[in-house]
């Protein structure tokens, strides 16, 4: 395929080639059979066996505009990916074609636009994560904060005995009570959470004042959690630390890898290609999606109810779907340098689990996801260890 080395590569806008060349006509040929075969697969003519028609018949049943069509197709499916590799091109979706030169005993003309990893200019991430690791905010659960807990977690109990009373006293004849359905509320990462609505009763309740809390006592503390879970204060408190701590080690990991990665991303310059973009929208309103099913909601009832329309969330989400996009290349850039790569045998067993789980996932495509998913961690510890 001599004739690959002649396509011109020309950069254009958004992180984008155009691949621009022709095809010579005996290539484009060598597809005649294949074309014909699929084209007349379906193809009843009396008098003919289904898979027996003549080829000249054939030709003129199909007609030559869509063997050529054909022809041209598979042509090109052999031919893109040879340029590609030709050119070392590291594309990002699939390309937009247009054929520009289409006859018999011609060569094949065509324009293939298509996305490309852009060129990565990093700062030096390991100082950057050098310095802002010094700035780690501390993770130990002090006292105050679990007495505040303490003070939460009772005042929460007393609230929500309240808007019981209130509400049993607004039965309904069968005895059934009327609250209102609770409002949702959408993240800018696509996430849905369900909130109270302006007119929930608990609104209406009387709110808890410290000095209404009632005395924590190892028989009051047995009325809190499942039957059996605390015995004393001391126990209670202990089980609450040792959950405060989790807690609050997984809030200070996500806040200080959250501001390594916003530093880099400061830092770094690029254009982020569109079809990532585009890609990360798509994943995040696959995730609203999943949040209203799991609420009993439709996404069209949705957006009827917070009055707006799906353009309007993909422009409010656009930059959070860019800095997602931006953030992942940054971070296979990282992995790339410094030669870092998933654990295969975790990469294997994840991959299992997943697919013991959903049984119906291609096992391709889990496979990438795991794999991106412990390389990204595996380069955030790396940055959290300088």
């Amino acid at each position: 395929m001599d004739y690959i080395k002649n396509f011109t590569v020309t950069k254009g806008t958004g992180s984008e080639v155009t691949i621009t060349g022709e095809i010579p006509f005996e290539e484009v040929e060598k597809h005649r059979s294949a074309a014909l075969k699929k084209l007349g697969a379906n193809v009843k003519l009396d008098g003919f066996r289904e898979g027996h028609v003549p080829e000249d018949v054939l030709v003129r049943t199909v007609g030559d505009g869509a063997l050529m069509a054909e022809m041209a197709e598979r042509a090109l499916a052999r031919a893109y990916p040879a340029v590609v590799k030709e050119h070392t091109l590291d594309v990002v979706g699939h390309p937009q074609i247009q054929i520009t030169k289409l006859a018999p005993d011609n060569p094949l003309g065509f324009t293939a636009t298509v996305a490309v990893l852009p060129e990565i200019t990093l700062p030096d991430v390991k100082q950057v994560a050098k310095e802002t690791n010094l700035g780690k905010a501390a993770t130990e659960v002090t006292d105050e904060e679990v007495e505040t807990q303490v003070k939460d977690i009772l005042r929460q109990k007393l609230a929500y005995e309240r808007l019981q009373k209130k509400a049993a006293a607004k039965k309904n004849d069968d005895g059934t009570v009327d609250l209102p359905t609770p409002e949702t509320h959408t993240h800018a990462d696509g996430t849905v959470h369900e909130g109270p609505a302006h007119d929930d009763p608990a609104e209406e309740v009387k709110a808890v004042t410290d000095d209404e809390l009632p005395e924590l006592t190892d028989e009051y503390v047995k009325e809190l959690g499942q039957p059996g879970q605390f015995e004393t204060v001391a126990d209670f408190k202990s089980k609450l630390k040792e959950h405060l701590q989790i807690e609050k080690e997984r809030e200070v990991k996500a806040a200080h890898r959250a501001l390594i990665t916003d530093k880099i991303i400061e830092e770094s310059a690029f254009e982020v290609p569109k079809v990532m973009i585009d890609a990360e929208l798509n994943q995040m309103f696959a995730q609203m999606n999943e949040d209203l099913t799991r609420a009993n909601l439709k996404i069209d009832d949705y957006l009827t109810h917070i009055k707006k329309t799906k353009e309007d969330l993909e422009n409010e989400w656009r930059p959070a779907a860019e800095k997602r996009a931006r953030l992942q290349l940054i971070l296979n850039e990282i992995a790339k340098k410094e030669d870092i790569k998933p654990d295969q045998a975790a990469v294997e067993q994840e991959v299992e689990n997943l697919l013991e789980q959903y049984k119906d996932a291609d096992e391709t495509r889990v496979r990438t996801y795991v794999a991106s998913v412990l390389q990204n961690e595996a380069v955030m510890q790396m940055l959290e260890s300088q």
